[in-house]
């Protein structure tokens, strides 16, 4: 039997051998026949939603992005098509208060404060999880504890059956958009302690698709999408070691992409034309490592180190209604960690740890870009301390306290920031009262907040110094009832229910000017969300029959409670937004998985649901979008050979030919395939 435990404990992945004649129980990699169940710790009491192993490679998806669509409270914007940016939105939060970890260690944007999650693909992802609050575990870094939630990648990790010492792993993938992606995944073992892992994928697509458009005249008429081709490579390296008292890895990652970004299809009356020619180039580099030294049963140490250098060139040729730009900007990053976690008791841990991060910012532009761009650089010095207790009854409590302090610089030695001091608490609880029952009630409460980007504070025109820290405090009340079962048709049965109570105030948001290229920062905004999630998933099996299904719902009211805009006098015929929903979120939303398995067949069918919502403040018919939902299906076999084993899969996604947008004025694709061939040796 071999043990794979993701970065943190959150979750751990089993993966053990069974014989053929004994059928299936549970998540399938056939070639290797093995079995990938996802078990929980035991004390991950704040609210989670995680997808792992087979069960994430079912779903339709191409990337991360797509898969968090498929969990409650997450909202993902979609600039369109493959080539289009995508962002995680929790609990209508916005993206900057979303921490994305990869193996363990935080992805940051300094300049803009998001993770375009489009680059990362599903290929090498063994476990996706998504945290409100933040992770149960108190044996973290302090960056763990800095979001208001969070989303944990954790890459494929090397398992050997028997004496074998190496895995290979080849994908292609083709179907609409002139869709071409291949992939190769090497895993060796040097010995019982080390072992590595190589991927590499390339991928190429035009992004073309067609779309109904209305025009000025009000028929509708079919438009092809443009200028939404990628090209991308993504490399990634890893030696991973496992010794009785310590464990340890380091990774190396690089990513390369040039693409178009495909503009807005608004109508002819708004003087922007459908064929938008943005283009830009991505080069990203981060090489990364983490220890962890568990001595014995009273302390354990860990310590991280990362360093990344990002670049983007991002070019808009002359446009009837914008100036043109030919802008670059390099990002550096360097990272380090340390925690010690003391287990005073059996019931009570501590954890004390601290970070520091440095990023730096570098810009070439116009001739008054440079001049006025202020080259920032950031110093940043985290501490928390954390505790978890086992209290009698069924009681379990964790709380921390993170404190975080900034300091900004100028290369140019222009006027800076002030200096940011703030301490940030968190409490979580948990209640069992029935032992055997598997219902469990908890709740927690976490102030938290966002610091202003480089965008925010130093572009050239719009960015403000004086900006405020955007604070956020949240509540959660919620259950979970989890229970297996030995006998009878009814194998597995999960239900979970949150409800929860957001504040966001000193909103960071931009303002125009008199001039409608000049824009600035402010800190104006106070947003008051009231929401419930509710995910049920349900494992049956009939003989050879193994049929489970997940569904997930979520309802969202956040609304803008701005005290100056309430009594506003914006004059004729501009809104006013108080009290209405905020842009973007939708009253309800959903989705329903439903898988079969029958011995080497697999059929996934997938349905997403977004309701309706608003493009901007103003709740008025202008700004209304329309709800959407799709349908995916996915057909796969599976094919043993005597060295090696294949799988073939057939997907349809948008099967019903939904015309929708996810962002205003940006189509989405409409019926569209992909054929996956999967060979492992």
């Amino acid at each position: 039997m071999a043990f794979l435990f993701p970065a943190g404990g959150a979750s751990a992945s089993f993966r053990f051998t069974y014989p053929d004649s004994l059928g299936v129980y549970g998540n399938i990699d056939d070639t290797l026949n093995q079995v990938v169940i996802t078990a929980r710790n035991t004390h991950e009491i704040a609210p989670v939603q995680s997808l792992s192993g087979e069960k994430l490679q079912k779903l339709s998806t191409f990337s991360v992005s797509d898969a968090l669509r498929y969990f409650s409270g997450v909202q993902i914007k979609d600039y369109g098509g493959i080539g289009g940016l995508k962002t995680i939105n929790v609990r209508s939060m916005g993206s900057q208060h979303v921490g994305v970890f990869y193996d363990g260690v935080q992805i940051t944007n300094a300049q803009n404060g998001t993770v375009d999650l489009g680059r990362f693909s599903m290929d090498n992802m063994e476990v996706l999880s998504v945290y409100n609050g933040q992770k149960s575990a108190v044996f973290q870094s302090a960056k763990d504890f800095s979001s208001a939630s969070a989303l944990y990648m954790v890459s494929r990790r090397p398992v050997f059956e028997d004496a074998k010492n190496n895995n290979w792993v080849f994908r292609g993938k083709t179907g609409s958009f002139d869709l071409g992606n291949v992939s190769a995944l090497w895993e060796h073992r040097y010995n019982e302690h080390v072992s590595s892992s190589v991927n590499a994928e390339f991928l190429s697509t035009s992004g073309k698709y067609k779309f109904r458009y209305s025009k000025d005249g009000g028929y509708d008429t079919t438009e092809v999408r443009r200028n939404g081709d990628v090209t991308s490579f993504r490399g990634e390296a890893a030696v991973f070691g496992k010794h009785e008292k310590f464990d340890w890895f380091g990774k190396v990652y690089f990513y390369e992409s040039e693409r178009g970004y495909p503009g807005a299809a608004v109508k002819k009356d708004y003087g922007i034309s459908l064929l938008n020619e943005d283009r830009q180039h991505d080069r990203n580099f981060f090489a990364q490592s983490s220890f962890t030294y568990s001595g014995n049963d009273f302390y354990s140490l860990k310590f991280q180190a990362k360093y990344s250098k990002d670049y983007m060139n991002y070019i808009m040729p002359p446009h009837s209604t914008v100036q043109p730009a030919n802008n670059k900007y390099w990002q550096d990053e360097i990272y380090f960690s340390a925690a010690g976690l003391l287990n005073l008791t059996d019931f009570w841990s501590v954890n004390i740890s601290g970070d520091y991060q440095w990023n730096r910012l570098d810009a070439k532009g116009s001739d008054m870009f440079d001049a006025n761009f202020s080259f920032p650089r950031r110093h940043t010095v985290l501490a928390a301390a954390a505790t978890s207790a086992r209290l009698p009854f069924g009681l379990s409590a964790q709380a921390s306290l993170l404190y975080t302090f900034v300091h900004d610089e100028s290369a140019k030695d222009m006027e800076v920031a002030p200096d940011k001091s703030i301490f940030t608490p968190s409490l979580i609880l948990s209640y069992r009262p029935w032992k055997k029952l598997g219902l469990e009630f908890r709740a927690f409460y976490k102030n938290i907040f966002r610091m202003p980007t480089f965008n925010d504070l130093y572009y050239v025109q719009i960015g403000n110094r004086l900006l405020r820290p955007e604070y956020a405090v949240q509540y959660d009340v919620g259950a979970v009832y989890r229970k297996s079962f030995q006998k009878g048709v009814l194998e597995s049965l999960d239900l979970s229910v949150d409800g929860y109570f957001n504040q966001v105030k000193d909103k960071i948001i931009a303002t125009p000017t008199s001039n409608q290229l000049v824009w600035t920062m402010l800190n104006l905004g106070y947003v008051e969300i009231l929401g419930t999630d509710v995910t049920a998933s349900i494992g049956l099996r009939f003989g050879e029959f193994l049929l489970s299904g997940r569904l997930s719902y979520t309802y969202q009211n956040a609304v803008d409670l701005t005290e100056n805009k309430k009594d506003e006098d914006l004059g004729e015929g501009v809104v006013n937004v108080y009290g209405d929903q905020i842009p973007y979120i939708p009253w309800h939303s959903g989705s329903v998985t439903m898988n079969c398995v029958f011995r080497n067949w697999d059929l996934n069918y997938s349905f997403i649901y977004t309701g309706e919502r608003y493009m901007l403040g103003g709740n008025i018919p202008v700004n209304y979008i329309l709800p959407w939902y799709t349908s995916d299906i996915a057909v796969s076999r599976k094919f043993t050979f005597s060295k090696f084993g294949m799988k073939a899969s057939l997907e349809v996604n948008n099967l019903f030919n939904q015309q929708y947008e996810v962002v205003k004025w940006y189509p989405m694709p409409g019926t569209n395939f992909k054929i996956v061939l999967i060979f492992e040796i």
